[in-house]
C-alpha cells in the first residue's frame, strides 16, 4: 500500500513552487504584529505586576517569535502547483496537507492580487474561483510576470473547456 505522504507528491513534470520572498512578507507581518507585542510587555512593565510575569511573558514571546519564524519558512516551502491538461493541482500545507484539484472548465474566475507588501517584495497571488467554495485554491508568492501569465494561461484553459457547457 502507498504510504500517505504518496498522496500529495508532485506530479512527475511540471511542478512549480514558488517564491521564497512569501516567507519574508510573512515574516514582516510577524514582526509588525509584534507592536503589540512589545505593547503588552510594556504594559505588564509598568503595572505593579511582580518582575517574573515580565520574564515569562518575554519568554513566551520569544518562543512564539522563533517558531512562528520557522513554520513560516517550512509552509511555504510546501507550495507547489502543476498545470495538466485538465486541471491544475495545487498543493500546501504543513500541518494539515492540502490537495486541491482544479478542472479548467470548472474555473469561473481567475483573479490577481498583491498588497502593499507584496508589491514591495515583487510577488502577487492567483486565486482560483469555481462554483464550490471547497475547490477555491490560492497561488502565492508568485513574481508578477509569472502571476500574470499563469493568470491568462488559466483564463484561456478555462474558456475553452467550459465553452461546451
Amino acid at each position: 500500500m502507498a504510504d500517505d505522504a504518496d498522496a500529495f507528491s508532485p506530479p512527475s513534470e511540471g511542478w512549480t513552487r514558488i517564491s521564497p520572498k512569501l516567507a519574508t512578507a510573512r515574516r514582516l507581518n510577524v514582526v509588525l504584529a509584534y507592536i503589540l507585542v512589545i505593547a503588552g510587555g510594556i504594559a505588564i512593565a509598568l503595572s505593579p505586576l511582580p518582575r517574573y510575569w515580565l520574564l515569562a511573558y518575554a519568554a513566551v514571546a520569544l518562543l512564539v517569535l522563533i517558531w512562528s519564524w520557522w513554520a513560516i519558512g517550512r509552509r511555504v516551502a510546501t507550495y507547489g502547483f502543476a498545470e495538466r491538461d485538465d486541471d491544475l493541482l495545487v498543493v500546501s500545507g504543513l500541518l494539515v496537507r492540502r490537495l486541491v484539484i482544479v478542472p479548467y472548465g470548472r474555473m469561473q474566475m481567475v483573479d490577481l492580487r498583491a498588497g502593499p507588501l507584496d508589491r514591495w517584495l515583487g510577488i502577487s497571488t492567483v486565486q482560483l474561483h469555481t462554483a464550490a467554495a471547497t475547490t477555491d485554491a490560492t497561488i502565492p508568492g508568485l513574481a508578477p510576470r509569472e502571476a500574470m501569465a499563469l493568470r491568462d494561461r488559466l483564463a484561456a484553459r478555462g474558456e475553452e473547456r467550459s465553452a461546451g457547457l
